[in-house]
């Protein structure tokens, strides 16, 4: 049964191109509804039913463009780029951007029409709806006779890689195709149980059940503080707080939403649980418990990725490696040791993973700013140095000191399971990426995380080290509005939506 068709139009201005994505997508999206709608209804259909993703394509048939001080909004040279796109209503304000950059900085129309990829049935679906669930299994044996699903063939990371060949065809102009972000958005609130429309655009990510709960503190004490225009504050543009289960609670003074009410507390928490602090402008702070080990954090960002968040930063606790360093005592990456192997055929371990400034600059002020140290007695609490991560938990239990010997050759001063992968991804996804952990235990000089010294440690510094996160978060989002990204994340044949 064939869909609506839509021609291809040419667009000067950004809004106008973003309307037409809108209208085409909605299109198909509907019609796909619609006709499961009846599927499951009982109707026999002669003919498969398809829908497609809408497409944005621009050429230019010269090098030179107009001065960007950005990372971004450009393409690498002569020749036809083009990417699907998916979901406008999550996002608009991204693809809207990105148009205008791209019009600014090019001086030629874009294109926008419908293009070839199937849109997967599943994709379709708004968010409260469960395919699963409303099909007979009579009817389910059918679905992939008549409706697209998912193809994995058609959703990789070659360019996120460096690895995509075009064959010929348009370049790649964006990270991810329609289908990859779409994948991606289903596994979100299958991972975290939330919508991937509460997602903010700075994250924080732990390892530790106890940064949670101080962060679900806060964030619950702040709905029940109304804004103070005598005193202004960084939080006063907050307006909710979501947990798991897309439980939603209102700041004082906001009004409800309808879909508050689809809210509800789930029987067991998922894999990942999420929890956003919202801003108007989703400026806010999504924080997620990945866990423990790489291949939590490898899937986690994995995901993410596809929302194109500002910046990602991993607050966890470490081993400490050196004999100067106390318990409590902060460790600044600047480098990663990766002997987490959950990215080695993405990234070859051969690919540094720098330190990103504009982070490093944030956390360390952060850290300042929260403890009152400075200069040289900053120095006494934090330590910036190569951060070593391993997919071995028991690494102290391999014989023959092998693991110490490579972390003393690589000069590692300390040593956690996640934050090089989350660094190595984000440097993958050219997402700014950053690492602040706090050292919990020294097992190579015999200091073991035992139970009572290990609350008390909690006690005592978690919620130091959650407030300095929040404010290298502030620092973000007061002192580099628009200017948070890098060309060290950039490669040689680069896609222009960052």
């Amino acid at each position: 049964m064939a869909a609506p068709k839509f021609s291809t139009q040419r667009f000067d201005k950004a809004d106008q191109a973003l309307a037409y994505v809108f209208e085409v997508y909605d299109a198909q999206v509907n019609h796909l509804r619609d006709c499961l709608k009846r599927f499951v209804a009982g109707e026999t259909f002669r003919h498969p039913v398809r829908g497609k993703y809408p497409f944005v394509r621009i050429h230019t048939d010269t090098v030179a463009r107009a001065d960007s001080r950005l990372s971004y909004g450009f393409v690498a040279g002569p020749g036809t780029y083009e990417t699907t796109l998916t979901r406008p209503d999550l996002y608009a304000d991204y693809y809207r951007e990105q148009f205008e950059l791209l019009l600014e900085n090019h001086g030629v129309s874009l294109e926008v029409g419908l293009g070839t990829a199937p849109i997967p049935i599943h994709f379709a679906l708004s968010e409260h709806q469960h395919l699963e669930g409303s099909l007979p299994p009579e009817r389910r044996v059918l679905l992939s006779d008549l409706f697209d699903l998912p193809d994995l063939g058609a959703m990789d990371d070659g360019i996120a890689n460096g690895t995509y060949e075009s064959r010929g065809g348009a370049r790649p102009l964006a990270l991810f195709t329609a289908p990859r972000v779409d994948y991606s958005l289903h596994r979100l609130k299958h991972y975290t149980g939330t919508s991937p429309a509460h997602f903010q655009n700075f994250v924080l990510f732990t390892n530790y059940q106890f940064y949670i709960d101080e962060f679900v503190r806060m964030g619950h004490e702040l709905m029940r503080r109304a804004p103070d225009p005598a005193h202004p504050r960084d939080d006063d543009d907050c307006i909710a707080f979501v947990e798991p289960g897309n439980v939603v609670t209102r700041r004082v003074g906001q009004s409800v939403e309808a879909e508050d009410a689809l809210g509800a507390v789930p029987p067991r928490l998922p894999q990942m649980p999420a929890y956003h602090l919202i801003r108007r402008d989703r400026s806010g702070i999504t924080m997620v418990n990945i866990g423990v080990g790489p291949a939590n954090a490898k899937t986690i960002t994995d995901h993410i990725a596809v929302l194109r968040p500002h910046a990602w930063i991993m607050l966890g606790h470490c081993a400490g490696l050196r004999n100067s360093q106390q318990l409590g005592d902060y460790v600044l990456a600047h480098g990663y040791v990766r002997e987490d192997h959950v990215l080695d055929e993405d990234l070859p371990l051969w690919v540094p993973i720098p330190a990103l400034a504009e982070i490093q600059l944030a956390l360390e002020g952060a850290v300042a700013d929260v403890t009152q140290l400075h200069g040289y007695e900053l120095k006494r609490i934090m330590r910036t140095g190569t951060v070593a991560s391993t997919d071995n938990r028991n690494w102290e239990l391999l014989p023959q000191r092998e693991p110490e010997r490579r972390f003393s050759q690589s000069r590692a001063v300390a040593l956690d399971m996640e934050s090089a992968t989350i660094a190595a991804n984000g440097f993958r996804f050219r997402v700014p990426y950053g690492t602040l952990l706090c050292v919990s235990d020294k097992p190579l000089h015999g200091e073991l995380k035992l139970p009572g010294m290990a609350n008390q440690f909690y006690r005592e510094r978690v919620d130091q080290h959650l407030r300095i996160g929040l404010r290298a978060i502030e620092r973000l989002r007061a002192d580099l509005s628009g200017q948070l990204h890098s060309r060290k994340l950039r490669s040689f044949a680069e896609v222009a939506f960052q």
